[in-house]
């Protein structure tokens, strides 16, 4: 099960932060057991962050209750500038935890103390989930420019239809072949038409 889990996500580089030594340790032999690699390790929720900004690791396993700055508070400044997946761990599996832990981002929590057979398939859902949520908002904001990009050509077609007095599919026409004469997108070709057309109008 471990090595199939492996073979699928890849050897991983961890942060791991827990304000109790002795459960940094035992955390740590779980994690290099099971083929990943631990690159940054600290006590409060300034060392996450700090971790994050020094090593880029590609999950961060973390207490939930630490002092300066606990895991919940150190997971919600991370996800902000270092989109990373975190593992939130908590000694008791309260709802309102819960809650608070999916509010700040995290991709998985398990609750201490942590067993071998459980910590495998966390690093492995939190992993997959967070490729697929990245991957949902690259496909969103590829929909978005591909829309915006509509809406110029459509008004720079419109202009060249109004002072041209050409027909839709000649403004459509004229763009594609400035656009390929130019080896410019259409966008960027309306974008300098629809700047030039409202300039002349002033």
């Amino acid at each position: 099960m471990a090595l199939f889990l492996l073979l699928s996500i890849g050897m991983k580089r961890i942060a791991i932060i827990d304000d109790e030594p002795s459960a940094r340790l035992v955390l740590k032999g779980l994690v290099e057991d099971a083929g990943h690699k631990v690159v940054a390790e600290g006590e409060n929720g300034v060392d996450a962050v700090n971790a994050c900004r020094q090593t880029s690791p590609d999950l961060v396993i973390m207490d939930v209750r630490m002092p300066v700055k606990d895991g919940i508070e150190a997971a919600m400044e991370i996800t902000r500038f270092f989109p990373a997946p975190i593992m939130l761990l908590t000694a008791s599996d309260d709802e309102e935890t819960i809650m608070r832990a999916v509010a700040a981002g995290a991709m998985a929590y398990l609750v201490k103390p942590v067993r071998a057979e459980d910590l495998v398939p966390a690093i492995e859902f939190a992993c997959a989930r967070f490729s697929e949520l990245k991957e949902l908002r690259e496909e969103n904001i590829g929909l978005k420019t591909a829309l915006d990009s509509r809406k110029v050509v459509e008004k720079a077609k419109g202009l060249l239809m109004e002072k041209e007095r050409l027909t839709e599919n000649e403004a459509f026409a004229r763009l594609r072949k400035i656009s390929m004469d130019k080896r410019k997108s259409m966008a960027e070709i309306a974008e300098v038409i629809i700047l030039a057309l409202d300039n002349e109008k002033r």
